[in-house]
């Protein structure tokens, strides 16, 4: 076998991790326009946001809770709610939103 064909395996493995982890980075600017497209209907997701419903919790007081967990939340986003609209968010835009959420703190 080839010597570069034996180490494919590897190369692609380090490829993956080097540049899987950059590719699944949240972005927490993506995140903030999805927030004030989606989102702001019901909660204040920007400090200057003058509307917003009252009886749900608004961005800042999300992110400062003292259990926050970025991950947590954008597994709860994916998650279809009673109380909450059925937005098809994807893995990488709840995370986005949780992020931007967590950068709030």
């Amino acid at each position: 076998m080839h010597a570069n064909l034996r180490r494919l395996p590897l190369l692609l493995t380090v490829a993956a991790s080097t540049y899987g982890s950059a590719a699944l980075a949240a972005d927490p600017d993506h995140g903030g326009d999805l927030a004030r497209r989606w989102c702001a209907s019901c909660h204040a997701v920007t400090s200057e946001q003058k509307q917003a419903s009252a009886d749900v919790p608004t961005f800042v007081a999300i992110a400062r809770k003292p259990d926050f967990n970025p991950e947590k939340l954008a597994l709860f986003l994916l998650d279809p709610h009673p109380k909450m609209p059925n937005f098809p968010l994807s893995r990488n835009e709840a995370a986005d939103i949780a992020a931007y959420i967590g950068a709030l703190r």
